[in-house]
């Protein structure tokens, strides 16, 4: 093979094209990551949008995948500056009697305040707890013959239902509402089959390693993982965006952070017909519009418990939350849409000046829409902090347009690269036993458009770097993934 300026290229540096990036270092290689814009990150930046001195995460904000991640826990990211801070309560869904439904940290303490579900929720969350670890390689992977069949078929039975299906099996407001905000974050419409999986995920990573928030701003796992990955001999360049295959550096292979629409647009003239009608075939899910607020003081929330969250999702009850986004996914524009909400600096002084706040939301829209929804949600949170409003000293608003002008990666304001139903669960960005690879030879995809789908977790870029360094390089892959 002819001398190259590299062994690997990583366009992107999001958190899988950094993950992509550190697993073919570690395996000796010598690797590049090209990033468009000055700043790295991808979704993991944060910035001063509203005023000097407040801290605002841009796109991602809390972050119980990270802390959980089976990659990120073989890496020393706490060596590298990294700070992971827990609220008290993790999550809080507030209902309009002025009480809220919690998860904690403790699954008892969480299945002791849901009341006359109680039982049913250690029912279901008990065995996800005890066997996740041996699970998550699997669940957070693409479609394999799984290590432990039967935890996982357990697993199956319920993540495979809707959520309107899975919410049965509670009676009470409390517990219903919390689980059908948690199925809100899978962005489609709770009826659709597998949204009660990102719910139990989620949950499940709350019991065993909390919703944590990053100290300094989501921008942080990002510096992290890249001063890692240079102190192991690793290159990034910024400001190099990359339009097509001259663009990029000579290489044996080449990993892409982007979703199918920007691959074809670098590099279709290389794939085959069959895989570029594929990618063309690619289906985009609901956008988001997100707002930052500079604050005078915390959001009085009615309810105690929210006044203690990191996260807190607004959206009333399940039905209200069902409704709403059915609608969405319809093109409609909710007048009461479910939000999630977010409130690092309450634990986290370094994001506002003293005695200030800050706080994140954002709410689905249709995909590609225009629309400003800041009065709707800024009504919403009025609905449960009588007097939010007062408070604001200043925002910052992006409409799902103005999401993917920030980001190519958010096509639409898709924040998850590409609906994550059950036709495009496994077979992201196509129908493969490889989905990381591509048609043409030496070019893999990476992205969240692959196995398994949105988050900051790094196992999109992990799994496609296993991929290219088997395919690329015949080489074995050096890293064990955390179980614990």
């Amino acid at each position: 093979m002819a001398k190259t300026d590299y062994d690997a290229v990583v366009v992107g540096s999001g958190p899988n094209g950094l993950s992509a990036a550190i697993t073919m270092q570690r395996a000796g290689l010598s690797v590049l990551v090209l990033e468009a814009k000055e700043t790295i990150g991808g979704g993991l930046r944060s910035a001063e949008l509203t005023q000097p001195g407040f801290v605002h995460d841009v796109c991602s904000a809390i972050h119980p995948m990270a802390v959980g991640s089976p990659f990120f826990r073989t890496l020393p990211l706490a060596d590298h500056g990294l700070e992971f801070i827990n609220p008290p309560v993790l999550c809080a869904h507030p209902l309009d009697n002025g009480t809220a439904a919690v998860l904690r940290s403790s699954l008892a303490e969480t299945a002791d305040s849901l009341g006359i579900d109680s039982q049913t929720y250690r029912s279901v969350f008990e065995p996800l707890v005890r066997h996740w670890p041996g699970m998550a390689p699997d669940i957070l992977g693409p479609l394999r013959f799984p290590r432990h069949p039967i935890d996982m078929a357990s697993f199956g039975l319920d993540a495979l239902l809707p959520a309107t299906q899975l919410v049965k099996r509670f009676k009470s407001q409390e517990a219903r509402s919390l689980l059908g905000g948690m199925a809100a974050h899978a962005i489609q419409p709770l009826t659709n089959l597998t949204t009660s999986a990102i719910a139990l995920v989620l949950m499940t990573a709350g019991h065993l390693y909390g919703w944590p928030v990053p100290k300094g701003g989501s921008q942080s796992i990002a510096n992290a993982l890249a001063s890692y990955f240079q102190a192991i001999g690793g290159t990034i360049e910024t400001g190099r965006l990359v339009r097509s295959l001259k663009d990029i550096p000579s290489s044996k292979v080449v990993l892409f952070d982007v979703t199918p629409k920007q691959l074809l647009s670098i590099a279709g003239e290389r794939f085959s017909s069959l895989y570029r009608t594929q990618l063309e075939r690619y289906r985009y899910g609901m956008g988001v519009f997100k707002i930052d607020w500079a604050l005078d003081g915390p959001i009085p929330f009615t309810a105690p418990e929210c006044r203690q969250a990191g996260t807190v999702h607004i959206g009333g009850t399940f039905d209200e939350i069902v409704q709403a986004e059915q609608d969405t996914s319809t093109g409609k524009h909710p007048d009461k849409p479910f939000i999630l909400l977010a409130q690092q600096s309450l634990f986290d002084s370094s994001r506002a000046p003293d005695g200030k706040q800050t706080a994140w939301a954002y709410c689905h829209v249709p995909n590609g829409s225009g629309l400003d929804r800041t009065e709707a949600i800024e009504r919403q949170i009025e609905r449960f902090a009588p007097g939010f409003r007062d408070r604001i000293l200043a925002r910052h608003t992006m409409n799902a347009v103005q999401m993917e002008a920030y980001n190519p990666n958010y096509i639409g304001g898709d924040i998850n690269g590409g609906i994550l139903d059950i036709t495009q669960l496994y077979t992201r960005p196509v129908l493969s036993l490889s989905p990381y690879k591509t048609s043409a030879p030496g070019i893999f995809i990476c992205s969240s458009s692959t196995p398994p789908g949105g988050g900051v977790h790094g196992m999109c870029g992990y799994h496609a770097a296993r991929t290219a360094l088997s395919d690329g390089f015949g080489l074995p892959v050096p890293i064990e993934l955390a179980t614990t």
